[in-house]
C-alpha cells in the first residue's frame, strides 16, 4: 500500500522489518529447541482482517515469533493499536470439513464504526491502498516504543527482544486493509450490528 507522506510504497517501508522479523525467527527457533518458553500457542490457522478504513491514535510495528501448539514456529509483524476506528469491519477463516467440503466462518460489523482499544494484530502480510501515517518514527527499539504499544504478552515472553527493530506514529489513517493474521488481540472490541456467520464455500473476506 501507499504511504500518504511522501507516498512512500509500504510494500518497500515493511522490508525494513527483516532484520527484527529475522532476530525474532532466531528467537523461535531456540524455544522451539526448549531454550525458551512461551506465553501461549497460537492454532496456526490464518485467517482474514478486513476493514474500508481504519484510523489509529498510537500505531506500532514491530517483529515477533508466534508459536503454534504443534508445528514450527511463524514470524510475524505485530501491529499495535493503541486506539482505532474500524469502518467496514469484515474477520473470516475459511476451514475444510471432511465429507462437507469447505465452509467459512465471517464476522462483520453491519452498523456503524466499531472501536478497539488495546488491539494487537500478529500478521504474515499487510496492505492498503493508501496509509498517512503522523509523527513517524522509524528504527525505534522496540523496548522503547512510546507513542505505539508492545503486547504485554511479547513484552513478558523470554524471547521479546527490547532491542529489536520497530517503528511507531502518533496516528495512521489507512483504507481498504486487508491483513492475514494469525492472532488478534484487544483490550475492548466495540462491534456494532455483529454478524456472524457460516457460509458454504470459500466467503472470505478478500
Amino acid at each position: 500500500m501507499s504511504q500518504g507522506v511522501g507516498r512512500t510504497r509500504w510494500k518497500r517501508f515493511a522490508i525494513i522489518l527483516v532484520p527484527g522479523i529475522a532476530a525474532a525467527a532466531t528467537l523461535g527457533v531456540a524455544m522451539a529447541q526448549g531454550a525458551l518458553a512461551a506465553s501461549f500457542f497460537i492454532s496456526g490457522q490464518r485467517f482474514q482482517v478486513g476493514a474500508d478504513s481504519l484510523t489509529v491514535r498510537g500505531l506500532s510495528i514491530y517483529g515477533m515469533v508466534d508459536v503454534p501448539r504443534k508445528g514450527t514456529p511463524v514470524p510475524v509483524v505485530v501491529t499495535g493499536l493503541r486506539h482505532a476506528k474500524i469502518d467496514g469491519l469484515c474477520q473470516s477463516v475459511a476451514v475444510p470439513i471432511p465429507v462437507l467440503g469447505t465452509y467459512t466462518l465471517r464476522l462483520t460489523g453491519d452498523r456503524g464504526l466499531a472501536e478497539a482499544k488495546d488491539m494487537f494484530i500478529d500478521g504474515t502480510s499487510l496492505a492498503a491502498s493508501q496509509a498517512a501515517l503522523d509523527d513517524l518514527d522509524i528504527g525505534v527499539a522496540a523496548g522503547s516504543l512510546t507513542k505505539g504499544k508492545v503486547n504485554p504478552d511479547d513484552r513478558d515472553s523470554r524471547f521479546f527482544d527490547p532491542n529489536g527493530f520497530a517503528q511507531q506514529a502518533a496516528s495512521a489513517t489507512l483504507t481498504d486493509v486487508r491483513v492475514t493474521a494469525v492472532a488478534v488481540s484487544a483490550a475492548t472490541l466495540n462491534v456494532p450490528g455483529l454478524n456472524l456467520r457460516l457460509l458454504k464455500g470459500r466467503e472470505e473476506c478478500f
